[in-house]
């Protein structure tokens, strides 16, 4: 079968459907002899914090050893990004063939995330993956991932996010969430709120699961030289380094650290030199992540109220500064004037971008929102333009800070890619001159 052409093909899915159920993925992977039995899974769902968990978790495999497959969502440039094994992204051409694949056996029409979970699936059973390390996308209870047997199915925490789709109080977001556990399965929480803890144990109760809690059956205690100690469901590591910047991440480390353990019942035996390398050597864009130096330009894809928290007590805890310069740009389902209440009092100004997606905020709508707030905001026209404003204004000691979305996360990183690229072609012709 010739391969498509994976961006052609996606294109013609739209990205910003949304579409809730397990029917139509079931049906699909089940034409290709249901792939994602055929190797150990650990399903990572959550408000904050899935993907580093989930990189985490996959990083510390891939050390000790075995063939890891890892799925995220959203990617920030490459599709391909979504679907890596041994930290290396699905080649196009593999990716191309599946989704021909795809498009010819599908039941039914497919959504772009259904489209790419399967390949995911798909491409790890192909490539003879020992596990997959699975991000939920949006939700959990019907999310197209949901349809693995994982090991253990880990919930980070709990906030308000797509009110629209998952229900507008915490308990009903809650309750979605919590449909990734299994019945007789385990669920492992980092939840802080005592009433979302109480409901995932309630589900565990109902469905026979174990459920291990975050402070009480596991925990990481930072040391005073900025290293961590592990206290886990049956295991102990002391003097543990993660690469990851922030102290959210050590609630994050700790509960790859317990999937890790429930893993080991499986067989899967995972020595403490794999653990230390894997956390010293996770990688994961986006999260706190320092793109230029003078000056300091930090990308972080805080995106809802939670988000924003960690990243203000990052702000002000890590980092010192003479001006906070804001590139801020959010989808319209989040709670963006809560964002901007905790984020913005630290800033001397926002630069306000479009983001490629029907599901954003206007800029002009934000900025109107800021100023009936208080806080100084300028219009851009694109990431690009706001990228370079930001720069432009920045002063010695000044700093700039992009969030609100991935989306925008993702055209950032662009932006800066495009402006190395100009500035090597540059520095190459003023060298062919001489």
């Amino acid at each position: 079968m010739n391969s498509l052409n994976p961006g052609a093909y996606l294109s013609g899915l739209n990205i910003d459907v949304m579409r809730f159920g397990l029917e139509a993925i079931t049906g699909l992977l089940e034409r290709f002899g249901a792939p994602q039995n055929d190797y150990f899974t650990l399903l990572i769902g959550g408000t904050n914090g899935k993907g580093s968990t989930a990189a985490m978790t996959a990083s510390m495999l891939r050390e000790a050893g075995f063939r890891t497959g890892l799925y995220t969502s959203p990617h920030l440039v490459d599709v391909r990004e979504r679907i890596v094994l041994d930290g290396k992204k699905i080649p196009g051409r593999d990716l191309g063939r599946i989704l021909s694949e795809i498009s010819v056996k599908a039941p039914e029409p497919v959504s772009y995330f259904e489209a790419l979970t399967a390949a995911a699936f798909i491409y790890f059973q192909r490539a003879r993956a020992d596990i997959a390390v699975m991000e939920v996308g949006l939700g959990g209870r019907l999310d197209a991932t949901n349809v693995c047997r994982p090991l253990a199915s880990v919930i980070t925490n709990i906030g308000l996010e797509h009110t629209a789709y998952l229900g507008r109080t915490l308990a009903a977001v809650a309750g979605e969430k919590a449909g990734i556990i299994k019945q007789g399965g385990v669920c492992i929480t980092g939840a802080t709120q005592k009433r979302v803890a109480d409901h995932l144990a309630s589900v565990c109760r109902r469905k026979k699961a174990r459920f291990y809690r975050l402070g009480k059956d596991f925990e990481v205690i930072r040391r005073r030289d900025g290293t961590v100690d592990y206290s886990g469901i049956n295991r102990k590591i002391s003097s543990l380094r993660i690469a990851l910047s922030g102290g959210h991440q050590l609630a994050n480390a700790a509960l790859a650290l317990a999937a890790l353990e429930v893993a080991e019942e499986s067989g899967l035996k995972i020595r403490d030199a794999a653990i230390r390398a894997g956390l010293r050597k996770t990688r994961w864009e986006a999260r706190m992540e320092i793109l230029h130096t003078r000056p300091v330009f930090l990308l972080d894809g805080a995106h809802n109220p939670s988000g924003a928290r960690v990243l203000r007590r990052a702000l002000e805890e890590d980092f010192s500064f003479r001006r906070l310069i804001l590139i801020f740009a959010v989808l319209s389902d989040k709670d963006y004037r809560t964002m901007l209440q905790k984020i913005a009092p630290l800033a001397s100004v926002a630069i306000l971008p479009p983001l490629p997606t029907g599901r954003a905020v206007p800029p002009e709508q934000l900025a109107g929102l800021m100023k009936k707030m208080g806080f100084q905001a300028v219009v851009a026209g694109t990431v690009d333009e706001a990228v370079s404003l930001a720069l432009a204004m920045a002063e010695e000691g000044d700093m700039i800070c992009a969030l609100g979305s991935l989306y925008l996360a993702g055209e950032v990183k662009q932006s800066f890619h495009q402006m190395n690229s100009c500035g090597k072609a540059r520095r190459t012709e003023k060298s062919e001159k001489r």
